[in-house]
């Protein structure tokens, strides 16, 4: 089983990944846009071969470079969990006629209008919705939906350049975020919690299935730079009936987007009255931390099974269900070098070996740029098998654990 594997050292759990290829008997190849002297040495080990692009960002560029190096070595599987490349795989799975899903399908995962286009016509319920490529059509668009709505580009990933807009004031001051993009979608702003709905899919039926929630929503924390983001894997979801309707919302958006096999990621809310709606779907492995909590809330290696359903369309693994799992990411307090931490120990006194990580940008070194990382200056993850004790430690993380800088 040969494997070309587009990325394999960033994001940062395509390291996993790529291990995970080689650990289930592939032969793995990969492609990137950095010498391969510059990959992880526990990467390099894992590949039997590397080819470096100038840019994975311009397709065809990336294609005509590829395609002859990956003609000579007859693959069986081209693979991406990276969002900005998945079309990408796409089209070199076309032009090789290798098995995977077709640039068409993807496309339905990748531009947001186009999913929710597809998904209203199967009867899901989706944001009110639309297609914008000019101001005039933003303030056109919001005034038909209705303030307050989302601006978020056509094929982004996570919570980047997205914006909650209310009013046309703030309209003009998102815009001119936003100047760089030529086109966007702008969508009805859901009320209600945000959760997530994550597979291991085999020929579009999930194998594997896992929910999570965040605190607070995405937007919220990727703008507001006080919040220290989290997000909580449940044990078993199936144990919540709150979240079932959830769960059967994300299969039947998995049918009607024609999902194969491999990873997806998707984002839906439930308003206060108890109906759910679907925000967002990506074919692709979850970043911020959310599948390492999958392993942590599972004792198993959900990076293994991805690979294992892959390349033999098997998931052999047992999700054991033994954990709530949360991960919360801290911003330091001031600017300049981190220079200090509290809270760190008190965590460790009551999470004991429920404290499975705990990694932090290293004493003075520079604070990172909080709008352009989630991870910021550091995260924990811990779990416990009680739902309320999970909840009680994620929360002490959040308001006593604390990163200073100056």
């Amino acid at each position: 089983m040969k494997v070309l594997f587009i990325s394999p050292h960033y994001p940062e759990e395509m390291q996993g990944f790529t291990r995970g290829l080689a650990e289930v008997g592939a032969r793995v190849y990969a492609v990137g846009d950095v010498p391969e002297g510059q990959l992880p040495a526990h990467v390099r080990r894992h590949l039997a071969g590397y080819l470096q692009v100038p840019s994975l960002f311009d397709e065809a560029a990336a294609l005509a470079a590829i395609l002859p190096y990956a003609e000579r070595l007859g693959l069986d599987r081209i693979e991406c969990l990276w969002e900005p490349c998945v079309l990408l795989a796409a089209g070199l799975r076309e032009r090789l006629g290798i098995p995977g899903m077709s640039r068409d399908a993807v496309v339905g995962f990748r531009d947001k209008t186009v999913m929710k286009a597809r998904l209203v016509e199967a009867g899901i319920r989706v944001p009110r919705f639309a297609k914008v490529t000019s101001a005039q059509e933003c303030y056109a668009a919001a005034e038909s939906i209705g303030y307050p709505v989302v601006v978020k580009p056509i094929a982004g990933a996570g919570s980047a350049d997205t914006y909650r807009v209310e009013s046309p004031q703030a309209m003009e001051k998102a815009l001119a975020q936003l100047g760089h993009l030529t086109e966007a979608n702008l969508e009805e702003y859901i009320e209600g919690e945000e959760l997530t709905y994550d597979t291991v899919s085999i020929h579009g039926h999930p194998a594997f299935e896992s929910v999570s929630q965040y605190y607070p929503k995405p937007m919220e924390g990727r703008h507001q730079e006080w919040v220290s983001p989290a997000q909580i894997t449940l044990r078993d979801p199936f144990a919540h009936p709150e979240v079932h309707a959830g769960i059967d919302l994300g299969r039947k958006v998995l049918r009607a987007l024609g999902m194969g096999t491999g990873f997806t990621h998707m984002e839906w809310f439930r308003k206060p009255d108890g109906e759910v709606v679907f925000g967002e779907i990506a074919a692709r492995a979850p970043g911020g931390k959310l599948v390492d909590q999958m392993n942590y809330a599972n004792d198993f290696d959900v990076f293994r099974e991805w690979a294992r359903a892959a390349c033999w369309q098997s998931f052999e693994a047992t999700p054991h269900r033994r954990y709530y799992c949360a991960a919360v990411f801290k911003r330091a307090l001031g600017r300049g070098r981190i220079k200090g931490i509290r809270g760190l120990d008190a965590l460790r006194r009551r999470a004991g070996a429920g404290l499975v990580t705990a990694e932090f940008t290293p004493m003075g070194q520079p604070r990172r740029d909080w709008l352009n990382t989630l991870i910021g200056d550091g995260f924990v993850i811990l779990r416990h098998p009680d739902y309320h004790e999970a909840l009680r430690l994620m929360g002490q993380a959040i308001t006593d654990l604390r990163l200073y800088a100056g």
